[in-house]
């Protein structure tokens, strides 16, 4: 079997980005899931926990940054030794309320879910 990586262009639906992310996770969890060891995800009501294998890396050398559902986690540029990773998770992130810990070579980052803000509100009836 072939996979052939599609490029759409911007006059393309957005709505078909979804479905396209969710196939490449599905074929990447399918079939390559084995190439990651050093990366493990877990999950409870409050939070993720997000374990990375990284030796050879400094608490100083290494920046994490949250946008919205992504994380992106990278060296510096001057680093002994250079990574560079995104991960998207399927809820917002608190970045508050979350942590990274940095101990013996591996990385575990606490990431808390960001609780949705409802903006039903009641009106009266007359």
């Amino acid at each position: 079997m072939f996979f052939a990586p599609v490029v759409r262009t911007r006059a393309h639906s957005p709505e078909f980005r979804s479905f396209d992310r969710s196939f490449e996770r599905f074929v990447n969890d399918a079939f390559f899931s084995n190439l990651k060891p050093g990366f493990n995800v877990e999950q409870d009501d409050k939070a993720w926990t997000v374990t990375l294998d990284l030796p050879g890396v400094a608490k100083d050398e290494l920046s994490i940054n949250i946008e919205g559902s992504i994380v992106r986690i990278e060296t510096r540029k001057d680093a002994k030794r250079q990574f560079k990773a995104a991960y998207e998770l399927p809820q917002d992130i608190d970045a508050d309320a979350s942590v990274a810990k940095l101990e013996n070579g591996v990385l575990a980052l606490t990431l808390a879910k960001k609780v949705p803000v409802s903006n039903a509100r009641q009106i009266e009836v007359k």
